[in-house]
């Protein structure tokens, strides 16, 4: 008879996360297979593990006037209600309405990195978002206000010592309100969160890193609204020009 332990299914999804990593770091010479590795680990483990209502790619996104962000590594964004989601030439292009957060992921994180998806999440945060009125049987509600889309990085390890120490937290500092990285991971190590009360990062260290943000990120998404209902026909009128 087999005796089931939550304790050690959890052990297992983390173990499987981070030996994953570790053997890319390990086997993989070029900087940039290291790179692509890390992010097929991180976009498996968010397709397999976040709601069904999430989901998960490598993407650009584009808006409603024609302004389209860099490459980004992992997007997370709604499905459910998101109509417009291109596929073209084997690539993935998505709608600034439909983004819930957008991640760099490295190997190694350290202040390039941290520089570098800064300026990623500001140019996506940049883009021009639409909201329309909800009908309902009795009339419409107003316009859904703009959810605030997450910035954050993936990494398996650190090039700080330590790990995520003041350093880190100084690099993620440097950037402004539209930079601003509220999420990321160190699977070697630990987690950081945005805490807006307190106007600084909550740090979090030790075992079982990845597991514990992935059960952070679902949760935060949890208390985000829905995204708002999309302008499609802002989208269409490009059919016309």
């Amino acid at each position: 008879m087999t005796i089931w332990s939550l304790k050690r299914l959890l052990s297992e999804l983390h173990d499987d996360i981070e030996q994953r990593l570790g053997r890319i770091r390990r086997s993989l010479a070029h900087p940039d297979a290291k790179g692509d590795g890390s992010e097929n680990v991180w976009l498996e483990l968010f397709k397999k593990y976040l709601p069904q209502r999430y989901r998960a790619a490598k993407a650009f996104i584009v808006d409603s006037k024609d302004a389209f962000s860099q490459q980004i590594d992992v997007v997370v964004f709604d499905r459910q209600y998101s109509p417009l989601i291109f596929e073209y030439e084997g690539q993935t292009i998505i709608p600034a309405e439909s983004v819930y957060a957008v991640f760099e992921a490295k190997q190694a994180v350290d202040a390039g990195m941290v520089a570098y998806a800064q300026k990623k999440a500001a140019s996506v945060r940049r883009l021009h978002r639409t909201s329309l009125p909800i009908p309902h049987a009795g009339g419409t509600f107003d316009p859904k206000p703009l959810i605030p889309i997450y910035g954050g990085v993936l990494a398996f390890d650190s090039n700080w010592n330590p790990a995520m120490g003041e350093s880190m937290l100084k690099a993620l500092k440097q950037g402004g309100a539209d930079a601003r990285l509220d999420i990321g991971c160190v699977a070697a190590h630990g987690y950081f969160v945005w805490n807006s009360v307190n106007d600084n990062y909550d740090v979090t260290t030790g075992e079982k890193a990845a597991t514990r943000f992935l059960f952070k990120l679902i949760s935060e998404l949890q208390g985000r609204a829905t995204v708002p209902m999309i302008d499609v026909e802002a989208y269409a009128r490009w059919l016309c020009k």
